[in-house]
């Protein structure tokens, strides 16, 4: 049994439910994160948000001409974003689970 009964146990509620608040806050404030994700050796640039909002694409005028290649730099510029926000997210998100003892390799669905 639970030493302190009830009241641990209250106590526990009230700090998960404590976390589930701060855990909200973070995922709100990852709108206004932006990342840039980039291809080509930056001739072509993404910026998106934490939340998968693409604010904006750049493209340098040397690759205009080449419409499968430029194919190709946008969908990796997309990509690179992509890797960005999903480790930013990590970081953010990292001190809410390190206190929880997971296995290796799970994740809590954000």
């Amino acid at each position: 049994m639970f030493k302190g009964g009830m009241g641990n146990i209250a106590g526990l509620m009230k700090q998960a439910q404590q976390m589930q608040e701060n855990m909200k806050k973070v995922q709100d404030s990852l709108g206004s994160i932006e990342v840039e994700g980039a291809s080509g050796a930056g001739v072509v640039k993404i910026q998106m948000t934490c939340k998968y909002d693409v604010r904006r694409v750049t493209i340098d005028p040397s690759v205009m001409d080449d419409k499968e290649m430029l194919e190709d730099l946008i969908a990796a510029a997309v990509n690179d974003a992509v890797r960005k926000v999903e480790a930013t997210t990590e970081e953010k998100m990292s001190g809410f689970t390190s206190g929880l003892n997971l296995p290796p390799g799970m994740k809590l669905p954000f």
